[in-house]
């Protein structure tokens, strides 16, 4: 079987999403072509070669963005076999109102959520169809990037000593917390399943000889397993010790777990993003979010004292917060020094609502939201200020515009807007300070960020182009590559046409 799979943003890293089914298929004896079309285009020939397509869901971004891929895929084979796969995927389910045009489901297509490998294998080989959620663990098998276009072309790690190339790879799956407002519960219902060690090393192994210097734990929360992520920590640092690396931990983790973050700087840590979403108890204890205000302070703190920056991720827009509650957030920033550490499109995120939704469990809380909105992939909401909406919408144009600008330039234009309509003047500065300078604090050059909407220029319609050749890979099937990429110039790499649609 000839299977097309596709990728259309992964936080601008080399899509995770894509090695691991690749191998299993390829494991299979099913021929496999990869394309990610954050840096690549649609071809008509990659379509047409096609007999199934497989599209990456992990995040709201890459939702909206695959209904248009896969309008524009049954725009040309509209018989071709489709199937979403991913944290996402169960959205597909949703009727869309356009007999599936839209991106909805038909016959023989397929959402797959949870531990998608199994399920999207026996997809492809004709075994299933409809909508599945895979809870039970499932045994790992090292994932195949030979695929893939090179790290070059993806974003990288700026710090005081310059660029270097990024890799990301997930040590786990799931996250073991319920907060309210988070897309993972929905899926894995407080589940976590670790991957490996020994096959996160083989991942790692290939990131690095692909060039990676640094890597991105790509996993919802690095620290729900703490004991397993140490083990992974120093078996990758044993390996490879001049890689440096970044997690994701929560702000409850950040502090229960004080003891570990020595042996983790030790091991190259560089910087932890966390969720701090808000700088307001009563809606951190609405959102389920385990950590208070005072206690998001302490972290920022923690981590500077073993050289570690915090890079925060925020939910500044809710239907319960109001223009000071935006305005206590940037506050905060000011005062933990941390306006060279929020990429700008967080001062802009509005609450996303998707099917499953646990907010929705709740009555009184889900009595804020309106119907199911198709084309953004959520229910509806308004403020009950119809400003506080209109500031997002300022902020949200705002950090579009200047997306390509430093985070320390734009945050001066989000600060007038912010102070303005929260008619308040400037804030406070006291509290934990960073040992850098702004311009040196490591960070990657994605500023965009996985819960907010995507740009216009993201959302541009996704249109088919003539399709070029491509290189064979080590693997059964053709390999889709980028002009100038590692797989292109590949030893023993020969260019092959798509063939016909069989």
């Amino acid at each position: 079987m000839r299977v097309l799979l596709v990728a259309t943003y992964e936080l601008g890293h080399q899509p995770t999403a894509l090695a691991g089914p690749s191998a299993r298929l390829r494991r299979a004896g099913h021929e496999v072509a990869c394309l990610d079309l954050s840096i690549e285009p649609l071809e008509t020939g990659a379509v047409d070669w096609a007999d199934k397509v497989a599209v990456s869901v992990p995040m709201h971004t890459a939702m909206r963005l695959a209904r248009q891929v896969v309008a524009t895929v049954r725009s040309r084979r509209p018989e071709v076999p489709v199937c979403y796969y991913g944290l996402y995927a169960l959205t597909a389910a949703e009727p869309d109102g356009e007999g599936g045009a839209g991106g909805g489901l038909g016959p023989g297509d397929a959402a797959i959520a949870g531990e998608v490998e199994p399920d999207l294998e026996a997809w492809v080989e004709g075994r299933t169809a409809g909508v599945s959620r895979r809870l039970a663990r499932v045994p790992d098998r090292p994932s195949d990037r030979s695929g893939l276009a090179a790290l070059e072309r993806y974003a990288r790690l700026v710090d005081e000593r310059g660029e270097h190339l990024v890799g990301a790879v997930e040590a786990s799956r799931g996250c073991s917390h319920r907060c309210r407002h988070c897309p993972v519960p929905v899926v894995y219902e407080g589940r976590v399943r670790p991957v490996e060690v020994a096959d996160v090393l083989a991942d790692v192994d290939q990131l690095v000889d692909a060039g990676a210097a640094h890597l991105t734990f790509a996993d919802p929360d690095f620290l729900n397993a703490p004991r397993h992520a140490r083990r992974v920590v120093a078996a990758v640092h044993r390996r490879h010790p001049s890689l440096t690396f970044d997690c994701t931990v929560k702000v409850e983790h950040v502090l229960r777990h004080a003891g570990l973050w020595p042996e983790l700087a030790a091991a190259g840590c560089r910087f932890v993003v966390s969720a701090f979403e808000s700088t307001n108890d009563r809606l951190l204890a609405l959102l389920r979010k385990g950590h208070t205000v005072e206690e998001a302070s302490a972290a920022v703190a923690l981590l500077r004292r073993h050289g570690i920056e915090v890079r925060p991720s925020w939910l500044p827009f809710t239907p319960w917060t109001s223009a000071g509650d935006v305005a206590d957030l940037v506050d905060f920033v000011l005062a933990h020094d941390l306006v060279a550490n929020v990429d700008p499109v967080q001062y802009s995120v509005r609450l996303l609502v998707p099917p499953g939704s646990l907010l929705l469990d709740d009555p009184e809380l889900a009595a804020a939201f309106g119907s199911f909105d198709v084309a953004h992939l959520g229910y509806t909401w308004e403020h009950p200020d119809p400003s506080v909406d209109a500031l997002q919408r300022e902020l949200a144009a705002l950090v579009e515009d200047r997306a390509a600008d430093p985070a320390e330039e734009v945050f001066g234009a989000v600060e007038a807007l912010v102070r303005a309509a929260a008619c308040r003047g400037a804030g406070s500065v006291a509290g934990s300070r960073s040992a850098g300078p702004p311009g040196c604090r490591p960070r990657l050059t994605e500023t965009w960020f996985c819960c907010s909407e995507p740009t216009a220029a993201q959302l541009a319609p996704v249109a088919l182009v003539t399709g070029t050749p491509l290189a064979v890979g080590p693997g059964p099937g053709p390999v889709a590559s980028a002009p100038g990429s590692a797989a292109a110039a590949g030893a023993g790499a020969t260019p092959v046409t798509w063939g016909p649609a069989r």
